[in-house]
């Protein structure tokens, strides 16, 4: 299964650069950094696979402490 860029998604990054770079808040910037997320994910799983469990190891835990 793979990931693809959705509407909602792009909206979330929008609205985050919005907040924070609002003079490159726009749909394709939006797309670039999801895009750009995307490739640095799937590099990170080659290059430093540690690194990306670590990530999860923290995604738990932050899951762990919402509910």
């Amino acid at each position: 299964m793979s990931y693809g860029i959705n509407e909602k998604d792009i909206e979330s990054v929008l609205n985050f650069l919005k907040q924070t770079d609002p003079e490159n808040a726009t749909p394709e910037m939006a797309i670039e950094v999801l895009e750009h997320l995307q490739k640095t994910f799937h590099d990170l799983s080659h290059t430093n696979p540690e690194q990306l469990l670590k990530i999860y190891e923290e995604l738990k835990r932050t899951k762990k402490t919402k509910n």
